[in-house]
C-alpha cells in the first residue's frame, strides 16, 4: 500500500521474504490499482495525459517456498530511491481531491534509473536476458529501450502490447507483461523484471529457470 506504480516488484519481495523464513507456505501476491478512483480535470498537460493514459487493473501471482525443477525462481532484488526527483510525479492534494502531478522529464529520469539497475545487476553483458518493463508511457517505453540498446529482437514487446491495450495500469502492469511473455515463447532462462514510480522509487528483480 502506498508504493505506487512500482509496487509489485517490492510486493514480490515481501513474498520472497516470507518464504524464507516459511518455506513450505504458500503466498499470493495481489496488485490492485483503481486509478479512476483519482480522475481529475484541468487544463495542465500532466493531467491531460494522464487522463488519456491510466487504466484500472489487477493482477496477481501465486509463490511457493519449495518448487520443482524447471519452475521459476525470484532473486536479484534491486531498489533505487532518488527522493531528488520526488516532486516530478506524484499525487498532490488540490481542492480536496487526488491530481497527478506530472513532469516532462518523467520518461528520462525513469530511464536512466532503470538503466542503473541493469547495469548493476549485468555490467555491460544481459544479452541472453528477457526484460520486461512497467510501461508507464510510450515515450517511458521508448526512452527505456534507447538508454539499454535494445535492438528489435530485444525490445520490449509485451511492455507495450500491455501499455497498447490497456492503458497505464500502474503497479500491475508488469506482472500483466509477464503474464503475456510466459503464454508466448517463454523460451529466456532469465527474465528481469524493473518497476518504477512516485518517490522517485526504481525497483526490478530476476527470474531464472530452478534446476532442482
Amino acid at each position: 500500500v502506498g508504493l505506487g506504480c512500482g509496487a509489485a516488484i517490492p510486493l514480490m519481495r515481501s513474498a520472497d521474504g516470507f518464504l524464507a523464513a516459511n518455506p513450505g507456505a504458500t503466498v499470493a501476491t495481489v496488485a490492485v490499482e483503481i486509478c479512476s478512483a483519482a480522475f481529475y480535470l484541468d487544463d495542465d498537460p500532466g493531467v491531460l495525459i494522464s487522463l488519456c493514459l491510466f487504466g484500472d487493473a489487477a493482477a496477481a501471482a501465486i509463490w511457493r517456498g519449495e518448487g520443482e525443477s524447471g519452475q521459476w525462481r525470484t532473486g536479484g532484488w534491486q531498489t533505487l530511491h532518488q527522493p531528488e526527483h520526488r516532486e516530478k510525479i506524484r499525487f498532490v492534494n488540490a481542492g480536496g481531491a487526488l491530481k497527478n502531478q506530472l513532469h516532462k522529464s518523467v520518461p528520462g529520469v525513469s530511464s536512466d534509473a532503470v538503466g542503473r539497475l541493469f547495469e548493476e545487476r549485468y555490467g555491460g553483458d544481459g544479452a541472453g536476458v528477457k526484460i520486461i518493463s512497467h510501461g508507464g508511457g510510450r515515450d517511458v517505453v521508448d526512452a527505456i529501450e534507447a538508454r539499454l540498446g535494445l535492438e528489435e529482437d530485444r525490445a520490449l514487446t509485451e511492455t507495450r502490447l500491455i501499455l497498447n491495450e490497456n492503458g497505464n495500469c500502474s503497479s500491475p502492469s508488469v506482472l500483466m507483461g509477464l503474464e503475456r511473455y510466459l503464454e508466448g515463447d517463454s523460451s529466456a532462462a532469465q527474465i528481469w523484471l524493473t518497476s518504477f514510480g512516485a518517490g522517485f522509487t526504481a525497483h526490478a528483480c530476476e527470474l531464472e529457470r530452478g534446476t532442482c
